[in-house]
C-alpha cells in the first residue's frame, strides 16, 4: 500500500513537472528557451570552447531577452 501512494505521488509529481516546461513553452514568444547552449554559461564551459550541439564559439551567441 506504501509502494502505491508513492508512485502515485512520482507520478503525479512528474506531470507537474512537464506541464510546467509545456506551460513555458507556451508562454515563450516562438516557443524556445532562451540560451540553452552550454558555450553560453560561464559555469559549463570554463575553457571557452565551441558548443558540441549548434558549434557556435561562446562569442558568437547572441544575448536574447527573457
Amino acid at each position: 500500500m506504501v509502494a502505491l501512494k508513492l508512485i502515485g505521488i512520482s507520478i503525479v509529481l512528474l506531470g507537474l513537472g512537464v506541464a510546467g516546461i509545456a506551460i513555458k513553452i507556451w508562454a515563450k514568444k516562438d516557443g524556445e528557451f532562451a540560451g540553452t547552449c552550454a558555450s553560453q554559461s560561464p559555469f559549463l564551459n570554463k575553457d571557452g570552447e565551441a558548443c558540441s550541439f549548434c558549434g557556435k564559439d561562446p562569442n558568437a551567441c547572441e544575448e536574447k531577452p527573457a
